[in-house]
């Protein structure tokens, strides 16, 4: 991979990785135990904040992938790049859409169980956390030989 490529796919991939570990796993979970936070007033919070984590998730993605395919990057590179943003995308497209619609739910005063859809979400932030490990590694990696 080329220098530059390779300098610019690190830092937004660590970067991103760690906004990633900042809301998802420390600011998300703490928020509902902050004094006088009720579950809609964490969920509309958490709306706004992961709608906004997304967005910048997305223009990140789109940095990585346009640095990796420019820069020559090693299989490793390509597939890592590949895997989180698939990631993304089924967090964008698929659970974050049901998630809406269910905090929509209850933000509208309806009394529901707890959400298995945030299982998912976590199961795939983890995940992408993994893969932003493992891509940051190899970049560094392969901009070391």
């Amino acid at each position: 991979m080329n220098a530059t490529s390779a300098a610019v796919t690190g830092a937004v991939t660590f970067t991103w990785l760690g906004m990633v570990l900042a809301i998802s796993f420390l600011e998300a979970p703490l928020k509902f135990r902050a004094p006088g936070v009720t579950v809609p007033v964490g969920l509309g919070i958490g709306r706004l904040v992961f709608r906004a984590l997304n967005l910048v998730e997305a223009v990140l993605a789109l940095t990585v992938i346009v640095t990796v395919a420019t820069g020559g990057p090693s299989t490793t590179v390509g597939v890592l790049t590949v895997v989180v943003s698939v990631l993304l995308a089924l967090q964008l497209v698929v659970v974050r859409p049901r998630l809406n619609r269910r905090s929509d739910r209850v933000l509208a005063g309806e009394d529901l169980p707890r959400s298995r859809g945030h299982l998912y979400y976590v199961a795939l932030e983890v995940a992408k956390v993994l893969a932003l490990v493992g891509l940051g590694i190899s970049v560094l990696a392969a901009s070391a030989t």
